[in-house]
């Protein structure tokens, strides 16, 4: 079958155009073109199709047939490239194949192979050949070529007289981090002297890492902070709830049913205190009377994007909250559908002057950015001319 698949193509009659001059004058030059069948090993494509493929194969001897079945015979395309290649040695094997024995053998063989005669001996101290070298790069040369500045030659004769302290205490001044390393910078701020040894000619020292005491709790005792918020105490104007754990969701309600009539709070921390989609419904609805705070922050809890949409459509009612922040969620990616609606909310909000979420795509960044901005400017102009 395959091969009367690959002597199919001789079935096919081609021709090939042959160009023949005919002389008309001496003038005069013309050149047709005529047709003629083409062949193959000196015979016509018509006279192959009459033979029988068949009797020419039972006259090939099985080494022929071989051979012509590995010119014929495509690759099988479901092995390795390294195993497609047709085992070529018809020796049998000497005996079973011995690891070790082998090993030693490619050993012993390769030491007493002689090596390759030189054909320039070696000489102590002598280059035989030719010694490579590089080419010259170009842009290299022109990054190390140094730029000439005039600074006037009292400025010059300053640094040229000055001191390595006093060149390090300027690089400070300028903020020239990279030219010194933080004890050096900090020394030169707190005028103190530069520590010895740790100039650009010294050792590099290793610098003991400064030890902080861990943060104290949040000590807000939460009863009395609810009480105050509903009896509307004047002096309570910032609720710090950060970093508190275990706060029952009982709590979060008395808290955001009492910031329905308050009139004094003006910020609200409650990062990290595991607040719910639950809770953020009380929160929204508490926020959607209360027309005093400035500040609300909800950071690091486990609110849903869903939920921070309720809570940014919340801020459309007051329109009096200036900075809202609602990062690092249950749901890092918002996803486009919940960005897009977020930023028809806030550029549907004129008081809103900072917002505090994470956003992934740059359509939905550039247009907050550029509304809050205008909120900036409208409040700024508004102030200017008040003043004037």
């Amino acid at each position: 079958m395959v091969m009367e698949e690959y002597y199919h193509e001789w079935r096919t009659t081609k021709t090939t155009l042959r160009r023949v001059p005919i002389k008309t004058s001496s003038s005069t030059k013309k050149t047709t073109m005529t047709t003629a069948p083409a062949k193959l090993y000196g015979k016509d494509l018509d006279e192959y199709e009459e033979l029988d493929v068949e009797q020419l194969l039972s006259q090939l001897s099985p080494e022929e047939i071989s051979i012509l079945a590995k010119e014929v015979d495509p690759d099988d395309n479901l092995l390795p490239p390294s195993q497609r290649c047709s085992y070529e040695c018809e020796k049998k094997p000497t005996g079973p194949l011995n690891r070790k024995k082998l090993i030693e053998h490619i050993n012993k063989q390769a030491l007493e192979t002689p090596d390759k005669p030189e054909f320039k001996p070696y000489v102590a101290g002598t280059i035989r050949g030719k010694k490579w070298i590089p080419p010259e790069n170009v842009n290299q040369k022109e990054a190390d070529e140094q730029i000439a500045i005039d600074l006037g030659d009292e400025y010059e004769q300053a640094l040229s007289q000055a001191t390595q302290d006093e060149i390090i205490d300027l690089a400070a001044i300028l903020g020239f981090h990279s030219m010194m390393n933080q004890d050096q910078y900090h020394a030169s701020l707190l005028n103190k002297g530069q520590p010895l040894g740790l100039g650009w000619d010294g050792i590099t020292k290793a610098s003991q890492p400064k030890v902080f005491p861990p943060e104290p709790p949040n000590d807000t005792n939460i009863e009395l902070s609810i009480q105050m918020v509903k009896e509307d105490n004047y002096d309570l104007k910032h609720l710090n709830w950060n970093n508190i754990k275990n706060i029952s969701d009982e709590k979060f309600e008395q808290l955001f049913e009492a910031l329905k009539d308050n009139t004094n709070l003006e910020t609200l921390s409650l990062t990290n205190t595991g607040m719910t989609d639950r809770t953020a419904i009380k929160l929204a609805e508490a926020l959607e009377k209360n027309c005093t705070l400035k500040v609300v922050n909800v950071e690091t809890n486990f609110i849903s994007p869903d939920g921070i949409v309720r809570l940014m459509k919340s801020l459309l009612n007051q329109r009096s909250l200036e900075e809202f922040r609602a990062t690092n969620q249950r749901s890092q990616v918002l996803g486009n559908k919940i960005e897009m609606e977020i930023t028809k909310l806030v550029e549907s909000n004129p008081t809103l002057l900072r917002l505090g979420l994470h956003l992934e795509y740059n359509d939905a960044r550039h247009r907050i950015a550029s509304h809050l901005q205008r909120n900036i400017d409208r409040i700024r102009l508004s102030r200017v001319g008040s003043s004037s």
